[in-house]
């Protein structure tokens, strides 16, 4: 049966019957009355619950200044449980949440949500690392060497042989000591910039960029969760700590559900902040892209993965081999598009199943899963995990490679470099897989050189680095990526040279083909163009806002999601089994 999005920690869509998809279409669009002239904040799904439930314990963010928040506790008796630098955590009952929303002076409230990590030798041969660390004809080596990965997580245990001396600074932000007892921050941070095991059996296993520094922030507690405060208030000490210790990256392998637009969310303003900042934000996009019987979910995207401002990315299963020609997105692995906003996502995907890296030693996730021990004990253990915080991992170090390529890259610029240089995955799409999977080889190169290879050569196979726009056409930029509006691409096809204009719209970078139109209306991005085998995909927002999204698949079915013009989300489209797929909102937002 076909369902709409949920507020669980899980939520999606599923593809169902027609009659039942049109069902929940008439329930959705179904309009709800408010109060006339009141001034209501908007609330996240949770607070929204918590509300009509009458709730007597309730965490909530707000946004301001020391003294705003002071003021606001003051004028309602409330309780403030912490200090944020964007605001404050109160907790209140439902009374005093009721009475807050009335208040002026706020725009949106959100609850301070539960977050996890995302857990379902780093296989660098598969994206092309290790030809990075030897270096290119185009230049020198690049192993992240000077580049320092803000690793927000379980903390890093930096006793592991593979992590000594990589720990700049340990800060922990649930009142602990930093060590990682959970075990998942240490195994991500091996995979970003690990060094070779010192024992036979562990001397193959390293990082993607083993010269890269790490920053050990920890927000997750011994059981893998914590709360988006804690996560917001790391990323905040980040931005104001960035030049003292040379931060570049932010790696989040963790997520929380969806419950409101991106432009709301406290976890996703602090995303944008750091990228406004300068610092690259890569986030795992969630692991719940099937239910529990096996069935396919749709628009599963966890927070902040949702941002446009981050680089959301999915899972590969290699199939444990470092050829390209086996690989397939993990069928775990979230899909989009994002709940609320549809924004296409993920951005990239990289290597996310049955990763070796580092093992902390008497960690929950070693004791409850001994058979994932690959080899090793105590500082030298190395286990094997899955899931998109190990692929976020992944990308993380490839930037850092670039970024020791060329320093001087902004976020939009390593975002665009990992995008145009990744290989396209059909079979997964946009939403699946979004630009493909990573080519590190390729992206270092670009950096280098401002050109992006026809083809690269990884584990003795022919790899074209495409992204969405080609899969069979050489290319080369003309225009270097360090300008701020675009990228000019020249593709040669049977003889003929043809111009094709790449916009880089705020931070997200857009792609087209030859003939196809780009143009930014509106201060909104309009984006259309067709794929390499002629199926047209067109996606972007109105000049009044609302997303509007269509095409279609490569099977021939049609795809069609966006929001009407009353803010009412509707999406229709048939599926390969010819079954039609409906969902949409209710007039003031909410989810039915």
């Amino acid at each position: 049966m076909a369902s709409l999005f949920d507020r669980s920690p899980r939520p999606g869509i599923r593809a169902g019957s027609l009659a039942a998809a049109i069902a929940c279409a008439a329930l959705a669009l179904a309009p709800t009355p408010a109060a006339a002239g009141a001034h209501s904040a908007r609330l996240s799904a949770d607070l929204t619950d918590h509300l009509a439930a009458g709730s007597q314990t309730i965490r909530v963010i707000v946004h301001g200044t020391r003294a705003e928040v002071d003021a606001l506790a003051a004028r309602y008796n409330l309780q403030i449980a912490k200090y944020l630098q964007s605001g404050a955590v109160f907790q209140v009952n439902a009374g005093q949440l009721a009475a807050m929303r009335q208040d002026e002076g706020l725009d949106h409230l959100s609850g301070d949500l539960k977050i996890q990590s995302s857990v379902a030798a780093a296989d660098v041969e598969t994206v092309g690392a290790d030809q990075v660390w030897l270096g290119t004809e185009e230049g020198r080596a690049q192993t992240g060497r000077g580049v320092t990965v803000a690793v927000i997580d379980s903390g890093i245990n930096t006793r592991h042989n593979a992590l000594r001396g990589r720990v700049l600074v340990t800060r922990d932000f649930t009142g602990g000591d930093g060590q990682d007892r959970y075990g998942h921050g240490t195994h991500v941070a091996a995979i970003i910039a690990g060094q070779a095991g010192r024992t036979a059996d562990t001397k193959d296993y390293r990082g993607i960029a083993p010269g890269a520094y790490l920053l050990n922030l920890r927000v997750l507690g011994d059981d893998g969760s914590g709360t988006v405060s804690d996560v917001i208030d790391a990323i905040d000490w980040t931005i104001v700590h960035q030049h003292e210790y040379n931060v570049r990256v932010i790696n989040l392998s963790l997520g929380a559900p969806v419950l409101q637009p991106y432009r709301d969310d406290p976890l996703c303003e602090a995303v944008e902040r750091a990228v406004r900042a300068g610092l690259v934000v890569v986030v795992a996009a969630g692991n719940y892209g099937k239910t529990a019987d096996g069935r396919s979910v749709y628009g599963a995207i966890t927070s902040p993965a949702n941002s446009p401002y981050a680089i959301a990315v999915g899972a590969v299963d290699t199939h444990d081999t470092a050829q390209r020609s086996d690989d397939t997105v993990a069928s775990y692995s979230s899909k989009g598009p994002t709940r609320y906003d549809l924004v296409m996502k993920p951005d990239l995907a990289a290597p996310g199943s049955h990763i070796r890296s580092a093992e902390a030693a008497d960690s929950y996730l070693a004791r409850t899963y001994p058979a994932r021990h690959v080899s090793g004990s105590g500082a030298n253990g190395v286990i094997q995990l899955s899931g998109t915080s190990q692929a976020a991992g992944f990308v993380s170090g490839a930037a850092a490679l670039v970024l020791d390529a060329r320093g001087s890259l902004r976020p939009v610029e390593i975002k665009a470099a990992l995008q145009l240089t990744s290989t396209f995955m059909p079979d997964a799409g946009i939403v699946g897989a979004g630009a493909g999977l990573i080519n590190a080889l390729a992206a270092v190169r670009l950096a280098e050189t401002n050109e992006v290879p026809s083809a690269t050569t990884i584990a003795g196979e022919n790899v074209v680095a495409s992204g969405l726009f080609s899969t069979t056409m050489s290319t080369r930029v003309a225009a270097s990526l360090s300008q701020r509006s675009s990228v000019q691409i020249t593709t040669v096809a049977n003889g003929r040279n043809t111009n094709v204009r790449f916009i880089m719209w705020r931070t997200s970078i857009m792609w087209g083909t030859a003939n196809a139109q780009v143009s930014p209306i509106g201060g909104q991005t309009i984006v259309w163009g067709t794929y390499v085998d002629g199926n047209t995909i067109v996606w972007g927002t109105s000049a009044d806002g609302d997303t509007i999204v269509w095409g279609t698949s490569t099977d021939g079915d049609t795809i069609v999601w966006g929001t009407a013009t009353d803010g009412d989300t509707i999406v229709w489209g048939t599926t390969t089994d010819g079954d039609t797929i409906v969902w949409g909102t209710s007039v003031d937002g909410e989810f039915d």
